[in-house]
């Protein structure tokens, strides 16, 4: 027997809780360069938008420039500087 989605019901509720995660935005201050073993990510300074004395470098994937405002899921983590 072929199995069924849920409810609509059931399945709005899911979404409203995952749109509940707290998130922090940020604005990408300098691009530091590319990393990863295939060049596929941007390593980035990001100064925090509510709290403009703190920054911290993160790493990007997909295209990124100076002045774009991310959307950080996690933002006490900071990524490893470039050698």
């Amino acid at each position: 027997r072929p199995r069924l989605p849920p409810p609509l019901s059931c399945r709005a509720q899911h979404r409203e809780s995952a749109m509940d995660v707290p998130v922090k935005l940020a604005r990408v201050v300098k691009v530091l360069g590319r990393t990863g073993s295939t060049g596929n990510v941007t390593q980035v300074r990001v100064e925090f938008i509510d709290d403009n004395e703190r920054s911290i470098i993160r790493n990007v994937k997909g295209p990124v420039k100076e002045g774009d405002v991310l959307t950080l899921l996690e933002w006490e983590r900071e990524a490893r500087r470039l050698r």
